[in-house]
């Protein structure tokens, strides 16, 4: 059940990310609408490299900050009550954050990274990258927030 939270996880993160690399991917990709070069250099370099380049990046670096800056959790994290942490149980610094999700950069990478860290001997929460950092994922609450219902009232004496 632990992957399946961390790849709902990290769907959510995409949304969010993808949406922000769609803008920037607009607002790059219009000088050259304008210009009138769009079909001549867009569809090769822009459509293939561009957009996954920089929807790597902000996925990299969005994924870095929220892990240092909000206790080891992204927004998916948080909803699905995830937590990122040195092995020892501590807080986690810039560098480890960003150690731990370079694999993010592209697709490819980040699956080979998962399947080198379920396949290979260790501990089997621990993405490849995230042995490498030192980091590991924890399930602090439970998924969505949820708490279990308050007990009923004593009855009436």
């Amino acid at each position: 059940m632990h992957w399946i939270y961390r790849l709902i996880a990290l769907i959510i993160d995409s949304i969010i990310t993808g949406i922000v690399g769609g803008i920037i991917y607009a607002i790059l990709l219009i000088p050259f609408i304008i210009s009138g070069a769009v079909f001549g250099i867009v569809p090769w370099w822009g459509g293939s490299l561009l957009f996954p380049l920089i929807y790597g990046i902000i996925l990299v670096i969005y994924s870095a900050i929220l892990e240092v800056s909000w206790g080891g959790m992204t927004i998916g994290k948080k909803l699905l009550g995830l937590q990122v942490q040195t092995t020892s149980g501590g807080k986690i610094s810039f560098d480890k954050a960003f150690l731990r999700n370079i694999s993010k950069i592209y697709w490819l990478l980040l699956l080979l990274d998962w399947l080198i860290g379920i396949l290979s001997p260790g501990k089997k929460m621990q993405k490849y990258t995230d042995r490498m950092a030192g980091t590991v994922v924890v399930q602090s609450k439970q998924p969505f927030g949820s708490v279990p219902p308050p007990p009923p009232p004593p009855p009436p004496t």
